[in-house]
């Protein structure tokens, strides 16, 4: 049995759902606020996903940050060297996923030549009928970025757990080839 810590940054605009997905998620779906104030520097919440069809799990330290430039040198602090990137969007709101190509620049600023996995999550599918940004344009978009895509309704608790599903999974792939790699030169 594997028991690994990542540290996932949670990045993205103000307001697309950073914090309500951490929340639902910390607290397995049973905590969701309707009024959020929105996140003022950082919040970190701590919880384990374990590895389906092993004994090994990945304990995520998720460093929910705020969404302003104005805490920018807050969260280039807070940032250095994450494990896994978690960028979140509005599918209604065009602008929150032209700014992912900011956020992602600004995360792997922090992991140069490293190989950090990532998820990019289009959030509020309840909304379909204000959808703006289309599920494939997003996905091609990941793709080229070569991140993991998925989308989900935290406020009707559908998928929220599925991107950091993606992100331990992934973690822990990685952690696997490293072990290989170190046994092949023993």
């Amino acid at each position: 049995m594997v028991k690994l810590a990542a540290k996932c940054i949670l990045a993205g605009d103000p307001a697309v759902g950073k914090s309500a997905l951490a929340q639902m998620f910390r607290t397995d779906g049973a905590h969701f606020q309707k009024n959020y104030t929105l996140t003022t520097g950082i919040e970190l919440l701590v919880k384990a996903v374990s590895i389906p069809e092993t004994s090994d799990s990945v304990e995520f330290f998720i460093f929910d940050s705020a969404g302003k430039d104005l805490f920018s040198e807050v969260l280039e602090k807070l940032w250095e060297q994450p494990n896994v990137l978690c960028l979140v969007y509005d599918i209604t709101n065009e602008q929150s996923f032209n700014n992912c190509a900011k956020w992602l620049e600004k995360l792997r600023a922090q992991a140069a030549g490293m190989h950090i996995p990532g998820v990019l999550v289009g959030n509020k599918t309840d909304l379909v009928g204000r959808r703006v940004v289309e599920q494939k344009q997003a996905q091609e978009w990941a793709e080229k970025h070569g991140l993991k895509y998925c989308e989900m309704s935290v406020k009707e608790l559908k998928n929220f757990e599925t991107p950091f599903h993606i992100l331990a999974k992934s973690f822990h792939q990685l952690y696997k080839e490293k072990v290989e790699t170190f046994h092949s030169l023993a």
